[in-house]
């Protein structure tokens, strides 16, 4: 047994050294560079144009933004009147609670209570329905201004295009604002369909 754990002792200590030899006489680690020499001087071009501009003058966004709103209206309105007819039935059980007996008074406030449930579960489906619409008419617009720009930079030879948000850009030179020419393009593209 002292044999055995001799010869562990060394053949660890023959294993550090090895390691610490490898360690210390090995190649360094290079770090590589990028050779800025072969992108050709002058090719890189980057231009935005301000989404705000879009929501407010292309003509499709707008009457997205118009539809929704209808369809915000009318899921108000329809919860609206759930909430009136619930509020009607409420005070005429509240009116009438004395000359009940216990249980029609028991079959009212379950009545109720199967309004309210009604009334939830309306609002829920009404309110994701108008949410999911809303997501998918707000990805075929990001479709739309994609598939323009595409084909606007086949000419332009853009390396970026970016929309603008307030909080997104500190600084930008209006020589390379491309607004107007994106709005103009959405416009003139929505109107041939």
């Amino acid at each position: 047994m002292k044999n055995v754990s001799l010869g562990l002792n060394i053949v660890l200590v023959l294993a550090v050294a090895v390691l610490f030899y490898l360690h210390f006489s090995g190649k360094k680690a290079t770090v590589q560079t990028v050779d800025t020499k072969s992108i050709p001087a002058g090719s890189f071009k980057i231009a935005y144009f301000e989404i705000d501009s879009i929501q407010t003058q292309f003509e499709y966004y707008k009457e997205i933004q118009k539809g929704l709103e209808a369809k915000d209206q009318e899921v108000t309105r329809q919860l609206n009147a759930l909430k009136n007819a619930f509020a009607a039935k409420y005070q005429e059980l509240q009116r009438s609670a004395q000359s009940l007996t216990q249980a029609e008074l028991a079959s009212r406030q379950q009545e109720l209570q199967q309004m309210d449930k009604t009334y939830q579960g309306k609002e829920q489906m009404l309110t994701s329905e108008l949410q999911e619409e809303s997501i998918r008419k707000r990805q075929d617009v990001q479709k739309k201004i994609k598939e323009f720009l595409e084909e606007y930079n086949k000419n332009k030879g853009y390396s970026y295009i970016f929309s603008n948000l307030s909080d997104l850009l500190y600084f930008k030179d209006t020589a390379y604002d491309i607004t107007k020419d994106v709005v103009n393009g959405l416009n003139q593209k929505y109107k041939k369909k």
